[in-house]
């Protein structure tokens, strides 16, 4: 089986509360700052280049009050890849922080969860509790890439290359998935926003941010199972990851090798 290399790309952050990141009580000061950083991921080798999300602008970045620190695009430059490299990126799901700047992949094809699709684009949007995460014009992009023919649209669990899968938990959105990639460390799990941080996962205490309870439930314990360790698995916010990963010597980035 092909051992590939991951990298987190850190290119945002800000700061919250610290209860703010939890549904119940996680102890602690709860008014004490707790940072929540922002991730893209990177996973390359045996002919493979698949960016996993696509992170935000610096125009997001001001809108939303985000602490913008080097573009996503810049980013990969300083690992050597070209956003005209990328020719797959898997969308985890369609949140304004992990599926924005898609514009600027012209040549890659996009996988995306179909329940994801049909969530931000449905019933569910007239909520403004759930619409308040996404960016219309981010979401329309996607969908013109679909007009275009360059999404695929995928059901549950799908094989994208030998030793890398995505897997459909739900939860955060109805279409989250998770990434599945084989290195030689052992099997990491791009968790993305299926745990926001190793502590929600740890106390079974989810990110306020819920689309159903339950699926978020059932995968914590997915992506444990998928995951070769604890230690393996990657969360889609928390601060740790720049500490417990190596980071890259890159001038002005924030990147991180997970394996």
């Amino acid at each position: 089986m092909p051992a590939y290399e991951v990298y987190a790309i850190k290119y945002a952050s800000v700061d919250r509360p610290r209860q703010s990141n939890f549904l119940a009580p996680a102890g602690g000061d709860p008014a004490a700052p707790m940072a929540l950083d922002f991730f893209v991921w990177l996973i390359r080798g045996h002919g493979q280049l698949l960016l996993v999300d696509t992170g935000f602008s610096q125009v997001s970045a001001l809108a939303r009050q985000r602490s913008f620190l080097l573009s996503p695009v810049e980013s990969l430059q300083r690992l050597g890849v070209q956003a005209g490299d990328i020719r797959d990126i898997a969308i985890t799901h369609l949140h304004y922080d992990h599926a924005g700047n898609v514009h600027l992949f012209p040549n890659a094809r996009i996988w995306l969860q179909q329940r994801e699709m049909a969530y931000a684009t449905g019933q569910c949007m007239c909520d403004a509790r759930q619409n308040h995460f996404f960016a219309l014009d981010d979401v329309g992009v996607v969908l013109k890439r679909l007009y275009a023919g360059d999404v695929r649209l995928i059901d549950g669990e799908h094989a994208f290359a030998p030793g890398i899968d995505l897997h459909r938990v739900g939860g955060h959105t109805d279409g989250l998935q998770v990434v599945a990639v084989t290195t030689a460390k052992g099997r990491v799990v791009l968790a993305s926003d299926a745990a926001h941080y190793y502590e929600n996962l740890q106390q079974r205490n989810p990110f306020p941010a819920i689309h159903s309870r339950a699926d978020m439930m059932a995968g914590y314990d997915r992506i444990e199972a998928l995951a070769g360790s604890a230690d393996l698995i990657v969360p889609g916010h928390d601060p740790l990851v720049c500490e417990r990963f190596e980071r890259v010597p890159a001038p002005g980035a924030h990147i991180y090798r997970i394996a």
